[in-house]
């Protein structure tokens, strides 16, 4: 199994979620994040004063999958997410060792 994290723009979590459902991917977590990559965050404009913010508002998404769907899982994310503009942000792809529905004690692939 592996766990997919991607961090991406709030404004592209629609079409991303649409993607992914259009892959049959059954859940996933979705949490708001903030942070910076290499442009150490930007410049905004509130009420004619332009001010610096170092912490860019993201959207983290997780999904854990089987180990021979992550490929696409990724792949279907990285589209549906790109805009071509600096912060579009990062796929990563870990090994999940375990994973327990809770509801029936189901494991590892049976509990996706």
């Amino acid at each position: 199994m592996k766990l997919v994290i991607a961090i991406i723009k709030p404004h592209k979590l629609d079409e991303v979620r649409e993607a992914l459902g259009g892959i049959d991917v059954q859940g996933l977590t979705v949490s708001e994040a903030r942070g910076y990559g290499r442009q150490k965050g930007h410049t905004e404009i509130y009420r004619g004063a332009e001010y610096e913010t170092s912490l860019v508002p993201k959207i983290r998404l997780e999904v854990v999958v089987t180990a021979d769907y992550a490929d696409r899982v990724v792949e279907t994310i990285e589209n549906a997410a790109k805009t071509g503009s600096i912060g579009d942000g990062k796929i990563f792809v870990l090994d999940v060792e375990r994973a327990v529905r809770i509801r029936t004690g189901e494991q590892n692939n049976d509990a996706l």
